[in-house]
């Protein structure tokens, strides 16, 4: 009986009033989700929110929210532009969320750059926003740049980390001195982008203290007065198109070394020496081969005398044939040749 009651009940309910009942349902569910889903995003981006707000940045939500988006870190976004207002930097550059935002996809350090620009801002330093976003962009740090604007930073040349010796260089009356040195600089802001970095300034100090010391004329006047050197490099403008500026050249340390004049002399005397040498040789050489061509020669010269001698008899075969020579002066002639013979062996020499 209750059950065909309540059958009876369903059946005078007016059409229509269960669809509208899940119809509402999925509705308060929508409106839940929605609820829900803005709740978090707000819980997610109401600490920067709220920063935003209080100190004057003009960040909004919907800002927050996109810049998740475009893949932007909304932390430091909004720090960098907190920093910026809270420093006065709106007011002096054109400094706004979407440059922070370009600065930030194009790889820089956005915080490095507002922390360099209040520091050059402070310290009365010419940087502007676009120059600082270059210097950025071109993988220098612009922070350490500006700090080192501000205090001056001592580099040793030559540089320990790269060579542990000495500049070494000769004066002109042949002594070695082997130098250290000391060299401030501080960074030229206007010419970071593009300028030589610390190891141009090293090699050419280095370069102009050698050159300094071989143009002197004893060593003794560089070690009585060492800044001297110091004047003559500091200068001949070793700082141009370099991101430095050179405040001081300090020779810290000063030695005397070998005496590189006396070592060349003997080593040219005995150059000399094995040259004249050779000269000596060569002249030896060709005495020798004279004195065989001389040799030669006698030789030849017996030879024709010899064969002269043998026309003798010749001839004088002829001189008889022709009634030219008579007997008794043939005599006469082998008397004389006796006598000379006689003559010569007396003497101790020989005949031929």
């Amino acid at each position: 009986m209750i059950t065909m009651i309540s059958n009876l009940t369903m059946l005078a309910q007016p059409a229509g009033v269960e669809d509208m009942s899940g119809a509402a349902w999925a509705a308060i569910v929508i409106i839940l989700l929605v609820a829900i889903i803005s709740l978090a995003i707000f819980a997610q981006f109401a600490s920067l929110w709220l920063q935003c707000k209080f100190s004057g940045a003009k960040v909004g939500m919907l800002d927050l929210i996109t810049m998740r988006f475009r893949k932007v870190n909304p932390t430091i976004i909004v720090r960098s532009m907190i920093m910026s207002v809270q420093a006065g930097l709106t007011k002096v550059y054109p400094i706004t969320q979407r440059k922070l935002e370009a600065h930030y996809l194009a790889g820089g350090n956005v915080p490095n750059v507002i922390r360099a620009l209040i520091a050059a801002q402070r310290a009365n330093i010419d940087l502007d926003w676009e120059t600082a976003q270059a210097i950025d962009l071109a993988g220098r740090d612009i922070l350490d740049a500006v700090r080192t604007s501000v205090y001056p930073k001592v580099i040793d040349c030559p540089d320990p980390k790269r060579s542990s010796g000495t500049l070494d260089a000769v004066a002109g009356d042949g002594i070695q001195l082997c130098a250290r040195a000391r060299v401030t600089v501080r960074t030229n802001i206007s010419q970071l982008i593009g300028g030589a970095t610390e190891e141009t300034v090293v090699a050419r100090v280095g370069q102009g203290i050698v050159q300094a010391i071989g143009s002197t004329h004893s060593y003794k006047s560089v070690l009585e007065n060492p800044d001297k050197i110091s004047k003559i490099v500091l200068g001949q403008g070793l700082e141009a198109n370099t991101a430095y500026e050179i405040v001081s050249i300090d020779i810290a340390d000063i030695d005397v070394g070998e005496n590189i004049g006396a070592r060349l002399s003997a080593d040219q005397a005995e150059a000399d020496m094995r040259v004249a040498q050779a000269k000596a040789e060569q002249l030896r050489a060709d005495q020798t081969a004279r004195e065989q061509e001389m040799i030669a020669r006698i030789q030849e010269n017996r030879a024709k005398v010899v064969l002269a001698e043998a026309q003798v008899p010749k001839a004088v075969a002829e001189a008889f044939s022709t009634n030219k020579l008579g007997l008794l002066d043939f005599y006469e002639l082998k008397n004389v040749q006796a006598d000379t013979s006689m003559r010569a062996a007396i003497a101790g020499g020989s005949s031929d």
